[in-house]
C-alpha cells in the first residue's frame, strides 16, 4: 500500500468529491465541512514542513551549483512564455493557454519536494535551501510578469511581493523557525519527532487527496469545452516532463539528479492556483490543478523504483 500511497490519495480525493457533487443527500455535509477543508490543508503543509525540517542540518543549507542552473532554466522559460505573448499579441483562449502555462512554470519550487527528495534518498538540505530561493524568486517573477500578460491585472510590485512573501513566510519560515528551536533545544521531543519515519509522507498523502478534490471541482465546474480543458491537461502534462526532465539533466554532471528534477519539476501547484485565480483568467487555474497530478504520477513511479531497486538490492 506504501508504493500506492499518491495514486489512492489522488482517486480517494476524487470519488469523495464526486460522491458529494453528485449525491444531492450529501449537499448539507458537504457545505459544513467545506471551511473546515479550507483551513485544513495549511495545517497539513505546516506540519509536513516541521517534521521534514527537523531532519535538516542547518549547518548545511548553503546554495550549490545545481541552483543557480535550475533557477536560469526556470527564468528563461519564463521570458520565453512572456515574450511569446507580448510578440504575438495572443488573445482569447490561446492566452488562457499561455496563462496556464507561465503559472506552471513560475510557480516556486513545492514544499513537498523535501519529502519525496528525502524518501528517493537525496540531499534533504540541498533541496530545502533551494526550495528557499524559489519562493523569494517567484515573489520577485509575479508582479513582474502577470500585468504584461495580462493588461486586466492591477497589481503594484510592492503591494504584490509583500503579499506573496507573507504567504511564503507562514508555509516555509514559521516551521523553519519552531524546527530550529526543536532541535537545538528539545532534544528529547526532537527524536521522537524524527523517529516518526514516514508520517510527513502519509499527511502529504491526505492533503494531496484534499488538493485533488479541489482541482476535479474546478475541472468540472469550469466554464468551457471538453476539448479545451483537455488542451490544458495535454499543455501541462508537456511542462511536467519537460521541466522533470530537464531538471534531472542539469543536475546529472553534478551527481544531483533527484534533487534538481525534484527542484524544477514538482511544483506548489496550491500556490498557483490561488495566483491564477487571484490575478489571472481564473479558467487558467485548470492549469496547474492538472499539473499537480502530472507530477504526483511521475512522483509516484519514481518511489516505486526507488523501492524496487532497494528490494533487488536486499536481495543480492
Amino acid at each position: 500500500m506504501k508504493e500506492w500511497t499518491l495514486p489512492l490519495a489522488m482517486g480517494a480525493g476524487t470519488v469523495v468529491y464526486l460522491l458529494f457533487d453528485r449525491i444531492p443527500a450529501l449537499d448539507a455535509p458537504g457545505d459544513a465541512l467545506a471551511p473546515f477543508i479550507a483551513e485544513i490543508l495549511p495545517l497539513f503543509i505546516f506540519v509536513i514542513l516541521f517534521l521534514t525540517f527537523c531532519k535538516v542540518d542547518f549547518q548545511r543549507l548553503r546554495p550549490v551549483t545545481w541552483h543557480w542552473r535550475v533557477a536560469l532554466f526556470q527564468l528563461l522559460l519564463i521570458f520565453a512564455l512572456v515574450g511569446a505573448v507580448l510578440l504575438w499579441h495572443i488573445e482569447g483562449k490561446h492566452l488562457i493557454l499561455m496563462e496556464a502555462a507561465l503559472t506552471c512554470v513560475i510557480a516556486p519550487c513545492a514544499a513537498a519536494a523535501a519529502v519525496v527528495t528525502d524518501k528517493l534518498g537525496g540531499s534533504l538540505e540541498e533541496l530545502t535551501t533551494y526550495t528557499f530561493l524559489s519562493n523569494f524568486l517567484t515573489a520577485i517573477l509575479v508582479p513582474v510578469c502577470f500585468p504584461l500578460v495580462d493588461h486586466s491585472v492591477d497589481m503594484s510590485f510592492l503591494q504584490a511581493f509583500l503579499l506573496i512573501f507573507y504567504k511564503v513566510s507562514l508555509v516555509l519560515i514559521m516551521p523553519m523557525l519552531l524546527a530550529y528551536i526543536v532541535k537545538h533545544y528539545m532534544h528529547r521531543l526532537h527524536r521522537w519527532l524524527v523517529s516518526l519515519k514516514d508520517l510527513g509522507f502519509y499527511l502529504w498523502g491526505c492533503s494531496l487527496s484534499i488538493v485533488t478534490g479541489t482541482t476535479v471541482k474546478n475541472i468540472v465546474h469550469a466554464d468551457t469545452t471538453v476539448s479545451f480543458l483537455l488542451l490544458i491537461a495535454f499543455l501541462c502534462l508537456i511542462l511536467c516532463l519537460l521541466q522533470f526532465a530537464v531538471g534531472r539533466g542539469l543536475g546529472h554532471s553534478v551527481h544531483r539528479t533527484q534533487e534538481a528534477g525534484q527542484a524544477l519539476g514538482q511544483k506548489n501547484t496550491a500556490f498557483a492556483i490561488w495566483i491564477a485565480s487571484t490575478y489571472l483568467n481564473p479558467l487558467s487555474s485548470v492549469g496547474p490543478g492538472c499539473y499537480i497530478l502530472w507530477q504526483n504520477i511521475v512522483n509516484s513511479i519514481e518511489l516505486w523504483q526507488k523501492e524496487h531497486q532497494s528490494e533487488t538490492a536486499c536481495k543480492r
